[in-house]
């Protein structure tokens, strides 16, 4: 074949231009912003819609006439599927790109929210919430490699620290514009306002990303991933971790799922939009959740963890007391503890692991959520059977699981510590 001739002249020895190797994102970036806004808008979304029937429940209850266990699965079945899909999806976005996964989770949750407040029974209404919760697993399973890929170093702190904050004010937002809008119309126009609220914030991620440019696909090989997984679930302190999340979150999951119950009955009768109100509270696990950093520089991991799972055994206890504002101050010191507890809990998770990290931190969501998913429908079933004790004494038993746990992690730590000496004495 003969050379295509373009008509521009080549020089000899002239170098032909290139364009510039693209340049990590950081602050002052183009783009940066962009991403920033972009991935916040996707967490507030994604979280808005998660618990979005959780401040509904007595609402919800009594539209279809369920008990409080059955209306739980409302949320259960969503925070159960997205543990079950956090780590298959996690694994997808290997070798089909991080936006692409993004991009599909974030337009089925948000078609599926649309949906969601016109099921016509309790059953449909649970089965939408699973098929929601299992496309929102494909968002926490992507942006954090996103981030890291996409991000300069020095910067991924912070990035990082604006999707969280999307998920914290987006679980909060989302129980707020549900709670209110349930007492002015309705609950099924609360799951309306937050599902096109989420459709408003899936709109400027879709618009704002950028696309990914470091991104490499790599091959799937579910031996590897399998291997890495077994190698993580024989690991006996990240067991340990995760089941301290998964306890940390039953507690919370049993507390918050149940608490719209008790104060919507006697002697309290709170309407729907003050107890949607109550999940302001969360912003007080953002200022534990900061904290727990110097917490752990100062006492170290167990006691970090003691003090947290201190701090939620007395706002449970506090809880069982009849003066509102005895139950506020119980949930202002669960929230802290948990959100402590839990920010202790996951770090660990990221030190611990030497390989497949990815792997390691989708377990310990998937523990969490599952904990999350048990907590909400034990503690609903506790109610239901005894009311607001029975719940509260699931609560404590998960918090005794953790003192467990914590106290067993410290015996090993002195075993293996003793051991080489004690090796040395035997020869």
């Amino acid at each position: 074949m003969p050379p295509v001739h373009t008509g521009a002249p080549v020089i000899p020895g002239a170098s032909t231009p290139s364009s510039p190797a693209p340049q990590p994102l950081s602050p002052g970036r183009p783009g940066y912003r962009r991403m920033s806004l972009a991935l916040f808008a996707a967490g507030l979304a994604t979280f808005a819609l998660l618990y979005s029937t959780q401040a509904l429940l007595p609402a919800i209850s009594a539209g279809f006439g369920v008990t409080a266990g059955q209306a739980s699965w409302t949320v259960s079945a969503a925070t159960g599927a997205l543990a079950l899909f956090v780590l298959p999806l996690s694994a997808l976005s290997e070798r089909f790109g991080r936006t692409r996964m993004m991009t599909y989770s974030m337009v089925i949750a948000v078609g599926v929210g649309l949906l969601v407040p016109f099921a016509p029974n309790v059953e449909w209404l649970v089965a939408l919430r699973a098929v929601q919760g299992a496309a929102i697993a494909g968002i926490p399973a992507s942006a954090m490699a996103y981030l890291a890929e996409e991000v300069k170093p020095k910067a991924l702190v912070a990035a990082i620290g604006l999707f969280v904050a999307g998920n914290s004010i987006g679980g909060m937002s989302g129980r707020l514009v549900t709670g209110w809008a349930a007492q002015l119309w309705g609950w099924r126009a609360g799951l309306l306002a937050v599902a096109l609220m989420a459709l408003a914030c899936a709109v400027a991620f879709l618009v704002l990303l950028p696309r990914a440019r470091f991104f490499r696909p790599a091959s799937l090989n579910p031996r590897a991933v399998g291997r890495t997984v077994a190698g993580h679930l024989r690991d006996p302190l990240l067991l340990r971790l995760y089941g301290i999340g998964a306890l940390f979150m039953t507690v919370f999951g049993a507390v918050y799922t149940v608490i719209g119950y008790r104060l919507v009955d006697e002697p309290f009768s709170l309407g729907q939009g003050v107890v949607g109100s109550i999940f302001l509270i969360y912003l007080v696990g953002t200022v534990s959740s900061a904290a727990a950093g110097k917490l752990v520089a100062r006492t170290g991991r167990r006691g970090a963890l003691y003090l947290a799972v201190t701090t939620t055994a007395l706002g449970l206890l506090l809880s069982l007391s009849d003066s509102l504002v005895a139950i506020v101050l119980g949930l202002v010191l669960i929230t802290a503890g948990f959100f402590a507890g839990h920010a202790v809990a996951s770090a660990a998770v990221s030190r611990t692991a030497k390989t497949g990290r990815a792997q390691a931190s989708a377990l310990y969501q998937s523990a969490y959520y599952l904990g999350s998913s048990a907590g909400g429908t034990l503690g609903a079933l506790a109610y239901h059977s005894a009311g607001w004790a029975a719940t509260v004494g699931i609560a404590l038993l998960a918090v005794l699981g953790v003192v467990s746990i914590t106290l067993y992690g410290s015996h090993a730590a002195r075993a293996e510590r003793r051991m080489p000496a004690s090796a040395v004495g035997a020869r």
